[in-house]
């Protein structure tokens, strides 16, 4: 069932059910119904917003898959930082080249 791994992965996580509403930006009592089971269809704006902010894949809610590369909640926002700023993928990869050379030199 779905409300048991989103709370099984936010147990993992230790988040409280108030965080994670807060951080996903759903209605906590609705997040708990979920939880409970008594609400057994949630739409997928929910399940994305949830899974971003658990930072697991919304494949991860749906068939609990194991992650290959998990992003915890920062990493995922410290990306979309990244990308809402207008930083390209070259620009990205071309910092963490840099930061690996400054890293050996030392």
């Amino acid at each position: 069932m779905i409300g048991e791994r989103v709370k099984k992965y936010r147990t993992e996580k230790k988040m409280s059910m108030t965080e994670l509403a807060d951080r996903a930006g759903v209605a906590k009592s609705y997040l708990s119904s979920i939880e409970r089971n008594l609400q057994q269809n949630p739409s997928v704006q929910f399940l994305e917003k949830v899974s971003a902010a658990l930072g697991i894949s919304m494949d991860a809610l749906l068939h609990d898959a194991p992650e290959e590369t998990p992003l915890d909640y920062e990493w995922m926002k410290i990306t979309e930082e990244a990308m809402d700023s207008g930083i390209t993928k070259d620009q990205f990869r071309e910092f963490i080249e840099f930061n690996k050379w400054k890293l050996g030199q030392k």
